[in-house]
């Protein structure tokens, strides 16, 4: 995984037209129920934001498409959870991690929106969450502006953590 991972890094390195797109599917799928558990693309992320300071990839264009990405896995996580309802626990891969859904639910059911924002940050939780709140039919309207405004923080920050770490990193390099 780390090599592709590398790859990826490297292709948008090389190809710096393709990085809106290629950021917009790492998103999407660290933000789709199913995918995310099995392809965690944080990483992937902030390397991709270190390249920000050190070439001419633009802050904006990535920033949004790393937005979009994840709000549209997160709606379509909540559309399948409210679709499904409980028989998603039943379907692979989340058959084969019992706590992840219940662990979300109750998280949810605990935290109501604000879950929107805590869970965008939190690993197995940025997959399940937005399931959860489809299963209990969080209001629509209230589940997209929690989804949208937590994937424009939560990309952004993994976008600068990944430029401020390269900025660190030159700084060090300079200053031996």
């Amino acid at each position: 995984m780390e090599e592709v991972g590398r790859g990826l890094v490297d292709f948008v390195r090389d190809h710096q037209v393709w990085a809106a797109p290629v950021v917009l599917l790492l998103a999407f799928g660290e933000s789709l129920a199913f995918i995310s558990l099995l392809v965690p693309a944080w990483s992937v992320l902030i390397a991709i934001g270190a390249l920000i300071g050190v070439s001419d990839i633009k802050f904006g264009p990535i920033w949004i498409a790393a937005a979009v990405g994840a709000a549209l896995g997160d709606w379509l996580s909540y559309w399948f959870g409210y679709r499904f309802k409980n028989g998603v626990a039943e379907m692979w891969p989340l058959s084969r991690y019992p706590d992840l859904l219940p662990r979300g639910q109750a998280f949810v059911q605990r935290w109501g929106i604000p879950s929107i924002y805590i869970g965008r940050f939190f690993g197995p939780l940025r997959a399940t969450v937005p399931l959860a709140a489809g299963i209990f039919a969080m209001p629509y309207w209230r589940f997209q502006i929690a989804n949208w405004t937590s994937a424009l923080v939560w990309s952004a920050v993994l976008l600068l953590f990944g430029d401020l770490i390269s900025r660190i990193v030159e700084w060090a390099w300079r200053a031996v």
